[in-house]
C-alpha cells in the first residue's frame, strides 16, 4: 500500500488528548448514573412522610423518569467506553461510513461519535 492509500488517522498525541476528554466524560457519566441510582433507591425506601402530599402516580412518574435517565447514562457510558477502545485500536475519529476523519470540533462536542457530519446528514435523508 502506498502512502497515498493509507487510512488517515489522528496522531498518538491527538488520540491521547481525546482519551483524556473521554475519561473526563466517563467520570461525569458514572457520577450522574450513581446519582440517579441513589435517587431511585431513596424513592424505593422512602416512607409516606418523605413524599407527603404526593400521590402514588406522581412518585411512579418520577421513578420512571429516573429509570429512563439511568438507562440513558448506561448507554452513554457504553458509548464512551467503546470510544476508548477505538483509541486503543487507533481507529478513533474515523467515520464508519465514509472512512474520513471526523472533525475535531465534532469529536470535542460528541466524543463518542462514529459518524462524520456528512454521513450523519446523509443518514437523516434516507
Amino acid at each position: 500500500m502506498s502512502n497515498s492509500d493509507e487510512i488517515v488517522r489522528y496522531t498518538d498525541a491527538e488520540l491521547q488528548e481525546f482519551d483524556q476528554l473521554l475519561l473526563e466524560k466517563l467520570t461525569q457519566a458514572k457520577e450522574q448514573l450513581e446519582f440517579y441510582l441513589q435517587q431511585i433507591s431513596e424513592i424505593g425506601q422512602s416512607d409516606d412522610s418523605k413524599i407527603k402530599g404526593l400521590d402514588d402516580g406522581t412518585s411512579t412518574v418520577e421513578n420512571e423518569r429516573l429509570y429512563t435517565m439511568a438507562s440513558r447514562q448506561r448507554k452513554l457510558i457504553q458509548h464512551l467506553e467503546n470510544a476508548r477502545l477505538r483509541i486503543q485500536n487507533k481507529v478513533y475519529g474515523v467515520c464508519r461510513v465514509t472512512g474520513k476523519l471526523i472533525s475535531k470540533e465534532r469529536l470535542r462536542a460528541v466524543p463518542h461519535a462514529t459518524l462524520s457530519i456528512e454521513a450523519k446528514e446523509n443518514q437523516g435523508r434516507k
